[in-house]
């Protein structure tokens, strides 16, 4: 009989084709799918083509050229070329060109590409985002990946699990991005190094799985390997009628061995911010309120789907951006760009005066699109504030979620929706109460 295992131990059992591994033990998987993006799959292909004439499997290797595209320059411009040949030279299925591309970890999601049960490499790091789905995905080097497209397979050091246990009901207002950020602040940014993050409880339970997507999708900023969240209605409900192959669903014993257990009430999370030079340097938006801003950034593979469109957008509507801050709105992909038109957020980010983007990683990386010069200030629903992340090593990037950044956009400094002035049906109502 197997011994007790954890939900990432026993994806990697299954892929080994073994009854049961242990953390620590060094094991060889078939993988399901292999990600590369314009940045990453260059370095990759080269080492396919050092490999074999062809991809193990042109169904499962997927291309996303979304870092630097729409091109930026010659340079960007030459990658997103050799990934376009090579995925046109090996048919591959999975490849997505301007147009009908979105930011990746958004995008294979939303295809459907991704199930619960499947095991993952991207040569990116957010990578992590699938475990929302109940997936084991994680983040490699280009060359590892390059090794995956051709080969099919990945060698993976099994790692120790923490549970985080959240229970309760998270206040208004309070999202998944404030989840993940009181998380990171709690442990650090080496707070589960090599280590998988499983995420349960009724307030997890409760959450959308666009903002599942958030919490799992910056478990790499704890040090995370992976960050998984157990398959339930919620999962089904998004994964049925759109995954390409059938799905499994793996659960954690109930005797299974953690390395630790954090049991977090949801009633202690608050709207958060992370100060830079680190996710981990987290405060209470409300401690947050002297920091004036010159830009504000919603969107990413962290914070850009339609929910938080919405969410972004509930701030906005009647209000306009400060006149001293740039807002840029980046929906993930085509399909929540379109999404955004047809619900009319659209005209609400315009008529704030929001410069919208085609989906793009963009400033995220201090690709393009909203580059900060030396002194400045953003605050973004980006996963990453290290120094020089959006621009010059002289700027600051301020983490928080889209409706603190939308707010903020409006407000000058970072602050809380509550905070704005009351507009259209919430300021007659506020003039009665008077």
């Amino acid at each position: 009989m197997a011994r007790p295992m954890t939900m990432a131990e026993k994806i990697l059992a299954a892929h080994a084709g073994l009854d049961e591994v242990r953390p620590g033990q060094l094991i060889e998987c078939d993988l399901d799918l292999v990600l590369a993006n314009d940045v990453t799959a260059p370095i990759a292909i080269k080492t396919v083509r050092r490999i074999t004439d062809e991809v193990f499997d042109p169904d499962k290797v997927v291309l996303v050229p979304d870092h630097y595209v729409p091109n930026k320059d010659i340079k960007s411009a030459q990658q997103a070329k050799i990934v376009r040949d090579f995925a046109r030279e090996q048919g591959i299925s999975h490849y997505y060109e301007l147009g009908c591309m979105g930011i990746e970890h958004a995008l294979l999601p939303e295809q459907g590409i991704v199930g619960a049960g499947d095991l993952v490499i991207g040569a990116d790091s957010h990578t992590c985002t699938y475990g929302a789905l109940g997936a084991f995905s994680t983040g490699v080097g280009s060359t590892d990946a390059g090794v995956g497209m051709a080969v099919g397979k990945a060698w993976f050091k099994v790692p120790e699990t923490i549970l985080f246990k959240i229970d309760g009901q998270l206040a208004p207002g309070v999202s998944g991005k404030d989840v993940i950020l009181h998380i990171i602040g709690l442990i650090g940014v080496d707070g589960a190094l090599y280590k998988a993050m499983e995420f349960t409880g009724s307030a997890i339970e409760g959450l959308p799985m666009d903002e599942r997507m958030t919490i799992s999708n910056m478990a790499i900023e704890a040090g995370g390997k992976a960050g998984l969240i157990p398959v339930d209605d919620v999962t089904r409900a998004y994964l049925d009628g759109r995954t390409e192959r059938p799905y499994t669903a793996y659960y954690s014993d109930p005797d299974a061995e953690f390395a630790q257990v954090i049991e977090i009430d949801a009633a202690d999370i608050v709207s958060t911010v992370a100060f830079p030079h680190l996710p981990s340097n987290t405060r209470p938006v409300a401690e947050a309120r002297h920091v004036k801003i010159d830009q504000a950034v919603i969107g990413s593979c962290t914070n850009g789907r339609l929910e938080d469109m919405r969410q972004a957008a509930a701030v906005l509507r009647g209000r306009t951006v400060h006149p001293d801050v740039r807002c840029i709105v980046i929906p993930a992909t085509q399909k929540v760009y379109r999404q955004c038109m047809e619900e009319g957020l659209m005209e609400v980010f315009l008529d704030a005066n929001c410069a919208v983007s085609t989906p793009t990683c963009g400033p995220c990386l201090g690709g393009h699109m909203g580059i900060l010069a030396a002194g400045e200030r953003a605050v973004a629903t980006t996963n990453r504030n290290f120094v020089g992340r959006m621009g010059d090593p002289e700027s600051e990037v301020y983490l928080a979620s889209p409706a603190v950044a939308a707010a903020s956009a409006v407000l000058g400094r970072i602050g809380l929706p509550e905070d704005l002035e009351p507009v259209g049906a919430d300021a007659a109502d506020a003039a009665d109460a008077e």
